[in-house]
């Protein structure tokens, strides 16, 4: 069966899902989620949660999907325990590894791998499968061809809706290092966002040139269906609950076979940012940049004219005063509106910017339609039969559940229970989402107080809720012990480069712009040990393509977790990269490959427990912040200059290279604006002199004075500088 997967965000958006006919929600607890902003919920609001979606069958998964360090380990894995013993139907984990733990110690909590791990093509899928995952969160990113691929690996779950992040999930470090707020612990600051230009002609400007549009797959969600995806996924924990109900609504009737004609409209006017893509399964698309308008847009209405220093635009529709809008001009915002009146066929709006003829008005509050969204309910049918006979106890079936009252009854002497009564009473529910059905009733004569008719109505209402809304899960005592760290020192350079020559490290790692380039030429000379650089996201036909550039290395370096199953099926060696945001002991217990680079996202002073002979720390070189799986320049490949190297800049001048690279399709990464500069620490030190010289950077890497001579512009990242 199909699942429609709402996003929740606090109580009202919970209730908006299961009233719109959601099959599962995703929530996240006040620790540990990747949505830190939203109101999430405590222990015991969440029981209550759990409680209210097992009572209409709708199933409640956990988002723990936050990177995790080691002194946060024993919270963590206790925090989970809480939520399964409160009822959560299964935990949306970012950490592959801590999964692996989780399951090895408490077998029966079901994981589901988060989109922030990256699973993008068959052997992320098998690796995830093998570490006890029972369902893969697809990368937003994934190419149709490995959705199907992986869907019959492992049962897969695939975002339909919401929001599109810039950087591939789970490898965005930009609001980490620009300001400390960590997207991988769930408090980016969203500087995709923001206003940037590149240097290349046409994209001068200063405009939102990372933002991209909303996603929403719409009917396509049935190419989906035929791949054998099981779990539709709607974006949207930081949004209102009316979208919560539109966003369901829309797919619940497709899925259902009956789409209704403003289902659509009704979602665009809760929250539509950019007018909608599809997304990149299917190729990117000429709607998926946003560029020009970043954040909802609304439904486009007419266009204004001003007459008598009013604003008019002709419309039909009904709206209300508390109605706003959202003003376009040459397809930019230059401000909003909200409604005054109606004059016949034409609607008048005020505005703090002055408008001009043939703007174009866009409804972004529509509140008759919020009403009616969160109007909507969702009841539990209840087939009521009742037999009340003298010397007897009161027995009243629901749903084919017997109950009975406490004491027997006795024949009435002035008024007996009649039907009326009796239903009118059983027609009352309460607090509960009851609708009842009568069918037989009983009786010879009995006499029954009103209160005690109530009392017992009470009773049997609040035993059956308390039945269908029970929570099944084994209960789990936090019982476990944590593995240990031999701590070592590894004295080992690694350096990523695009060539090796002249380079001077134990450990080169080749970083090509494509694979067309000659490998022989680029690693002739050295003699350490050679890795090649896999980027976060390739496909499964791309892979293949690198089989023979593989063979002639040492092992690979992977920034994702398909790496351990194509190093294994290859029987070659496997670095780790930072990507994977390895970060705790048990990360490292777990986590068999030669060679470990450490999360950047650790100070120095966290890593020190971490130290063993095969660990490293990016310590020195550029700091990759985004990998980019589409064109920023929006895919006009006939009249692309084709550079390999561009600069973003931001509002404030700040500098980011921006590098393009690929194996088949064109693909880019984001460097910061300052490169590191830190010294050794006790683990092996990692060098990422892809935009660099590497000659002389592995030369002074071990000497922070010398680094920041040759480097000039630099910053100590977060060797001393935790993040939140």
């Amino acid at each position: 069966m199909s699942e429609i997967l709402a996003p929740v965000g606090d109580k009202s958006s919970l209730i908006a899902a299961v009233n719109a006919g959601a099959n599962a929600v995703y929530l996240g607890l006040k620790q540990y989620s990747a949505r830190s902003s939203a109101e999430n919920f405590d222990f015991e609001s969440f029981s209550e949660a759990a409680a209210y979606c097992h009572a209409f069958g709708v199933k409640v998964y956990v988002a723990m999907n936050t990177l995790v360090k080691d002194s946060e380990v024993d919270e963590f894995l206790q925090t989970a325990l809480s939520a399964w013993n409160l009822g959560a139907d299964a935990f949306i984990v970012s950490d592959v590894f801590l999964g692996k733990f989780i399951k090895d110690n408490f077998p029966e909590i079901v994981l589901h791998l988060s989109t922030q791990a990256g699973i993008c093509n068959v052997y992320g899928a098998k690796f995830a499968k093998k570490m006890g995952f029972s369902r893969v969160i697809l990368a937003r990113e994934t190419d149709i061809s490995d959705i199907k691929a992986i869907a019959e690996i492992i049962e897969t779950e695939v975002f339909v809706q919401g929001a599109l992040c810039t950087c591939f999930s789970g490898q965005c470090y930009m609001s980490s290092f620009g300001g400390g707020n960590s997207g991988n612990r769930g408090r980016c600051k969203q500087p995709c966002r923001k206003r940037y230009s590149i240097d290349r002609e046409g994209f001068e400007d200063l405009s939102y040139k990372l933002s991209l549009s909303d996603l929403s797959v719409g009917e396509n969600i049935e190419k989906l269906l035929d791949c054998g995806v099981v779990s539709f996924k709607i974006e949207g924990r930081m949004r209102r609950a009316e979208y919560v109900s539109a966003a369901v609504k829309y797919y619940r009737a497709i899925l259902d076979g009956k789409p209704q004609k403003n289902d659509l409209s009704d979602l665009k006017r809760t929250y539509n940012r950019g007018n909608y893509t599809k997304g990149l399964a299917w190729g990117q698309d000429k709607s998926f940049l946003s560029s020009a308008v970043q954040g909802h847009i609304g439904e486009y209405v007419g266009a204004v004219k001003v007459s008598n220093g009013k604003y008019i635009c002709e419309s039909n529709q009904n709206f209300v005063v508390g109605d706003y809008f959202k003003v376009l001009r040459e397809g930019k915002e230059v401000g909003g509106a909200k409604f005054l009146n109606k004059i016949g066929s034409n609607i008048v709006v005020s505005s703090a910017t002055r408008l001009k003829n043939g703007d174009k008005l866009f409804v972004t509050t529509d509140t008759a339609l919020n009403a009616r969204l969160l109007n909507k309910k969702r009841l539990i049918s209840l087939t009521v039969s009742a037999r009340f006979m003298v010397g007897e106890k009161a027995q009243v079936t629901v749903n084919g559940k017997n109950y009975f009252g406490t004491v027997e009854l006795s024949e009435s002497l002035n008024r007996p229970l009649n039907k009326n009564d009796y239903e009118n009473c059983f027609k009352k529910v309460d607090k509960y989402p009851f609708t009842v059905k009568f069918t037989q009733f009983e009786t010879d004569g009995v006499f029954v107080p009103v209160s005690e008719l109530n009392a017992l109505r009470r009773q049997i209402y609040n035993d059956y809720w308390l039945n269908i809304s029970q929570n099944h899960n084994k209960s789990y005592n936090p019982h476990y012990t944590l593995p240990q760290v031999c701590e070592q020192n590894n004295e080992k350079i690694a350096a990523i480069c695009t060539t090796f020559d002249g380079i001077a490290c134990d450990i080169a790692i080749l970083k090509l712009e494509s694979s067309d380039e000659n490998i022989s030429a680029l690693t002739e000379n050295f003699n350490g040990e050679k890795y090649i650089y896999l980027p976060p996201y390739l496909t499964g036909s791309e892979i293949e393509r690198l089989f023979p550039l593989i063979k002639n290395f040492d092992g690979i370096y992977c920034e994702g977790i398909y790496g351990f199953e194509l190093a294994e099926e290859l029987n070659t060696r496997l670095f780790v990269g930072t990507g994977l945001n390895i970060s705790n002991r048990v990360d490292l217990n777990y986590c068999q490959a030669n060679y470990i680079c450490l999360s950047k996202e650790l100070t120095e002073t966290e890593i020190k427990s971490l130290k063993t002979q095969k660990t490293f720390y990016l310590s020195s070189g550029n700091i990759k912040v985004m990998d980019l799986i589409y064109c920023p320049f929006g895919k006009k490949c006939k009249t692309c200059d084709k550079r390999g190297k561009y600069v973003l800049t931001d509002e404030n001048g700040r500098r980011f290279p921006l590098r393009r690279y690929s194996f088949g399709e064109c693909r880019f990464e984001v460097f910061n604006c300052a490169d590191l500069a830190n010294g050794g620490c006790g683990t092996g030190i990692l060098c990422d002199c892809t935009l660099l010289d590497g000659k002389a950077i592995t030369k002074v890497c071990k000497s922070v004075d010398d680094l920041r001579t040759v480097l000039k512009n630099y910053t100590k990242g977060h060797g001393t500088s935790p993040v939140v």
